[in-house]
Formats: structure tokens, C-alpha cells, sequence
């Protein structure tokens, strides 16, 4: 299963880190990462593929909202299909 993780906020250190390691510690793998920072606003999206996760969706959205509330950013994770189909044009 596709997920796609975004991260936005202020820009500080051990964001990268943060998201990293939780998806090191339950099994998931990082396909890809997109990252900028425009004017002190961090923006990444992240694509990791949760096939042998040990975790299912609900938990890491807990688990990432918390460690962004505690970094001060905004972590979302949402299924690619759903993602996709939100943000279609046409």
C-alpha cells in the first residue's frame, strides 16, 4: 500500500530525522522524499510504500500527528489513492 506522507511548517532541525525513524521502527519503506524550504517554510512530501509495515494506516497517522505537534509542523499521511484522487485537476 501507497501512503503519502506531507510535512508543512517552520523549518527547525530534526524534521527529516523525526519522520525517518518512524518509518525505520515500523518497517516502512521510503520510495521517495521531496523536500524544500522557501522563506523559513518547510515542505516535504514523502511516498512509502507500507506493504510489510508493522502498522497499519490509523496508528501511523497518530503516531505522526503527535511527533508534529511536538516539532511544531503539520504531519499527514494518506492513502496514495485517496491522495491522488483529491488532487486531480480535470
Amino acid at each position: 500500500m501507497k501512503v503519502v506522507i506531507t510535512v508543512v511548517g517552520l523549518d527547525r532541525t530534526g524534521i527529516i530525522a523525526t519522520v525517518s525513524q518512524v518509518m525505520a521502527e515500523y518497517g516502512i519503506n521510503i520510495e521517495t522524499i521531496n523536500q524544500v524550504i522557501l522563506d523559513g517554510f518547510f515542505n516535504m512530501v514523502m511516498i512509502v510504500d507500507m506493504k510489510d509495515a508493522a502498522i497499519d494506516l490509523i496508528r501511523l497517522q497518530e503516531i505522526l500527528k503527535e511527533k508534529g505537534d511536538a516539532l511544531g509542523v503539520e504531519i499527514r499521511a494518506q492513502h496514495a489513492d485517496i491522495f491522488y484522487a483529491m488532487h486531480r485537476v480535470g
